[in-house]
């Protein structure tokens, strides 16, 4: 896919990304990142510097917490794994995103909207 092609994220998108992305259980960064573009069939990037950012925010809000470990290629890496409060701030964004996404639909797609 050419770079044109790929979407930005929108405010918030980012994090709650990585909570979906670690709700199967503990990741390291270059994980997250790869897992977020694999399910999204590399239309959305995640850069460096908008991930680490990300992640000590998320961090800070008590949604995840992070320990060391090894990767697989036996690398010293921090891996982040969500919290109680993580899974629940998870549902809480699913809902916004469903409702958002609903929104943008009735907006673009008026008559289908009226047809439902």
């Amino acid at each position: 896919m050419s770079t044109g092609e790929r979407v930005e994220f929108l405010q918030g998108t980012l994090d709650m990304l990585v909570l979906r992305t670690l709700l199967p259980g503990p990741a390291h960064g270059h994980a997250i990142a790869h897992a977020i573009e694999r399910n999204s069939d590399d239309v959305l990037q995640v850069e460096q510097g908008s991930l680490y950012p990300a992640l000590h925010r998320l961090i800070k809000r008590g949604w995840i917490q992070s320990e060391e470990g090894v990767s697989e290629n036996n690398r010293r890496a921090k891996f982040y794994c969500l919290t109680a409060k993580g899974r629940a701030q998870l549902a809480v964004e699913n809902t916004r995103w469903d409702k958002f996404a609903r929104a943008i639909a009735r907006v673009m797609r008026p008559a289908e909207s009226e047809a439902d």
